[in-house]
């Protein structure tokens, strides 16, 4: 499986690269939404897993709304700090097909990724 991980939060990236690869999937990291807008326009993903508070302006919420509006229709999970429901059904009606709050367990991030992309149609291996 081929996912976009837009993240900025150094410890997170290496913890999900880290999973994800032994795993067997193959991520592509991108540190800012101006970087992960121009990954996701160029590249075709499985999934891709979006911080939703990055350092610039825009925050993921605006990138995933922005995604979706380019006609983007890879499942995106969203990752937060941002844990109440009413952030979490924001993230929903962005567009986001699932949220995680942070922190969370590997193994249930795996499982919701892999259940994302087999609704999406998609279980192949990297």
């Amino acid at each position: 499986m081929r996912i976009l991980l837009i993240e900025d939060d150094k410890n997170v990236v290496s913890f999900v690269l880290k999973g994800m690869r032994e795993a067997g999937h193959n991520v592509i990291h991108a540190e800012s939404a101006q970087a992960g807008r121009e990954r996701a326009a160029r590249e075709s993903f499985d999934v891709i897993i979006l911080d939703r508070m990055l350092p610039e302006k825009e925050d993921g919420l605006v990138l995933l709304s922005h995604l979706r509006a380019q006609k983007i229709e890879t499942p995106v999970l969203i990752l937060s700090g941002l844990g109440e429901p009413t952030n979490k059904v924001a993230g929903l009606r962005a567009g986001g097909d699932d949220y995680l709050a942070k922190p969370f367990a590997f193994s249930e991030l795996l499982a919701r990724v892999e259940g994302l992309a087999r609704r999406g149609g998609i279980t192949r291996s990297a």
